[in-house]
């Protein structure tokens, strides 16, 4: 069994594999070339994308099994030849953080300093499949809505984006924070009200949610901008625990965001459907799963 990081491992693990006649797993985290494509930094018909893709067709042939965490990316493996929708299984992560619905805390060390009734906040790697700008955009759009304002932190490429802009711009709505050590994440997440998860478009089967299940443990309801066929949207939608607005567009995550602070106490309760909903993405549920597909493997192989 092996992962997608660094990229050339699957290859040389099922090679292996195939030599001795093992049976072989494959855990997908990221999606090449697909990822590359949708971050723009490869094109659809590049000798990048194309050799990957040829690659991609045999390792993907030559597996026992494919674990995916997205109900997303099965469509984007099914459309290599001879893929056997059979062989993918869905293990979706699972949250980090102690489950429960927390209270909002006016005079908690992070809420204190925003006098505003609503906290929306953005957090996490913010890297090529993410679009922190859109989320910057709508906090332009509702600068004037002093009842809400945004906290903003993390770190990668589209977090250097946002030092900029606002180095720019000096919203008085945006706060701008470094990220809080690990053992303060929950406190810090329960500060906000809602929390945005902002996706670029075309990233649907291609971007990890994982940070979406640390959300849904503090209990705080989630806006997500992406495709309503990703994964994040699909259990957003289905928990009512959040909005999903469209990928890069400012204007459906304003209205999406000054929507959940018109009725906080009805987002609150979103929030606590979030924390029952986080039950379903234990460690203990995933690893289960894990074990009874392997133990199935390795049972047709005796």
């Amino acid at each position: 069994m092996s992962v997608t990081s660094p990229f050339t491992l699957p290859y040389a693990i099922t090679l292996a594999a195939r030599l001795r006649g093992a049976r072989t797993a494959l855990l997908i985290y990221d999606l090449y070339p697909e990822a590359l494509v949708a971050a723009g930094m490869a094109g659809q018909s590049s000798i990048i994308t194309r050799l990957s893709r040829i690659a991609n067709g045999w390792l993907f042939r030559s597996l026992d099994a494919i674990f995916v965490i997205g109900r997303d990316v099965p469509p984007l493996l099914l459309r290599y030849p001879h893929v056997r929708a059979g062989n993918i299984h869905f293990v979706p992560n699972w949250t980090l953080l102690p489950i429960g619905f927390r209270e909002p805390d006016n005079g908690g060390s992070f809420r204190k300093p925003y006098s505003a009734p609503f906290v929306v906040g953005l957090c996490g790697n913010l890297g090529f499949t993410h679009a922190p700008r859109t989320v910057f955009e709508a906090a332009r759009l509702l600068q004037h809505e002093k009842h809400i304002h945004f906290v903003l932190s993390g770190w990668g490429i589209g977090w250097n984006e946002l030092e900029t802009l606002q180095a720019a711009e000096k919203l008085e709505n945006v706060t701008l924070l470094d990220p809080v050590p690990e053992e303060q994440l929950a406190e810090f997440l329960a500060m906000a009200d809602a929390w945005v998860i902002p996706y670029r478009r075309n990233v649907a089967g291609v971007s990890i949610p994982s940070r979406l299940y640390n959300l849904l443990a503090v209990g705080r309801a989630v806006i997500v901008g992406t495709e309503p066929n990703s994964e994040a949207a699909l259990a957003v939608a289905e928990e009512d625990i959040g909005w999903v607005v469209p990928p890069e567009d400012p204007t459906s995550l304003a209205r999406a965001i000054s929507a959940a602070a018109s009725d906080r106490p009805a987002t609150l309760e979103r929030g606590s459907k979030a924390a029952v909903a986080a039950l379903k993405y234990s460690q203990q549920t995933s690893t289960q799963r894990y074990r009874d597909i392997v133990r199935c493997l390795r049972e047709s192989d005796d």
